[in-house]
């Protein structure tokens, strides 16, 4: 059930209240935030990454982003809790790419040698991982036409992009964040991906056309 929008609007004030005493390092303040909204966020980053015991470390981490970043909150441009969820929605996602990035813990070394009855090293006979010549002009070629294919885009275009794939906002929040009609963000957004596939299409064409050349 639903509460009433009177209910809701006294729950924003309520919150509103507690971010600008935290911003102003009140501990007392702080403590009430977490117990009216720990259990909500702990939701949202739950929803990220299903891991609990992560997701308790994650918690933690969003709560100390808040309480550096509650200066920066601004009643007029965000609500508070759409303010709130994008910090644990953003610190959860990070988590992931952390993690992903993490190298995987293995032993260097394995069994016994044939010939000495020692242990071997695997990475003496595996080949190098590093880029060759032609990967490093491709990642080169694709990061510079990444580049340059955003910046043929609007304003309005890359601002609504960023907001949605790089900060992982929904098309209603992004469009909260921009103070814009959604309609016309989700079209942004619909137009700034489709000119950016077609540029990035292009300039692969073109990268095509010059290995064929070689």
């Amino acid at each position: 059930m639903s509460l009433p929008t009177t209910d809701w609007s006294a729950r924003s004030q309520e919150l509103a209240t507690l971010l600008s005493r935290v911003a102003l390092g009140d501990r007392q303040a702080f403590e009430a935030l977490y117990r009216a909204t720990s259990s909500q966020l702990f939701g949202v980053v739950l929803r990220i990454n299903s891991d609990r015991a992560q997701a308790e470390e994650v918690l933690q981490e969003v709560f100390v982003n808040i309480w550096r970043a509650a200066g920066g909150f601004d009643v007029a441009r965000s609500q508070p809790l759409t303010w709130l969820n994008s910090v644990a929605r953003n610190r959860a996602i990070d988590s992931l790419r952390r993690r992903a990035a993490e190298p995987a813990t293995v032993s260097r070394f394995t069994g016994l040698d044939d010939d000495e009855g020692g242990e071997r090293d695997l990475l003496e006979a595996m080949p190098s991982a590093d880029a060759g010549p032609l990967e490093l002009l491709d990642q080169a070629a694709q990061a510079n036409a990444l580049q340059q294919c955003m910046q043929a885009l609007s304003g309005q275009q890359r601002s609504s992009l960023a907001l949605a794939y790089y900060q992982g906002l929904s098309h209603a929040e992004v469009a909260e964040q921009m103070s814009q009609p959604l309609g016309t963000v989700k079209s942004w957004v619909r137009r700034g991906l489709l000119s950016l596939r077609a540029c990035l299409d292009r300039a692969a064409g073109l990268v095509d056309s010059v290995k064929g050349a070689a």
